[in-house]
Parts: structure tokens; sequence; C-alpha cells
């Protein structure tokens, strides 16, 4: 047999403000993923035609 017996929550008026102010603070930041910029294209564009090319295999052996 199921019971259910009803609960009253008893919360002093400074542990409701406490309660509502968690509720509407925002979430911090949880990972320190980078995230999308578009000036560093650029960057990385003029770094990849200024890096030095492959060197080339002897034929002369």
């Amino acid at each position: 047999m199921l019971t259910h017996k009803d609960t009253r929550i008893v919360a002093t008026e400074s542990e409701m403000s406490a309660v509502g102010t968690l509720m509407l603070e925002p979430e911090t930041t949880v990972s320190g993923a980078p995230v999308y910029a578009p000036e560093a294209a650029g960057l990385l564009l003029a770094l990849l035609l200024l890096s030095p090319k492959e060197p080339k295999e002897p034929t002369g052996k």
C-alpha cells in the first residue's frame, strides 16, 4: 500500500532570499575551450604562407 505524506518546508525570509538570488545568478563558464575568432584566420594563413618549404630529395646518388 502506497502512502503519500505532504510535508511543508519551513524557511526563513533570508533563506528564501538566498535561494532566489542563487536561481537568478547566471551560470559560470565551466571550460576554457577556445572560441571562434575570425581575426585569427588571417594570422594563420600568413603563417602558413611564410612557413619554410619541405626539403627536396637528393637526386644525384
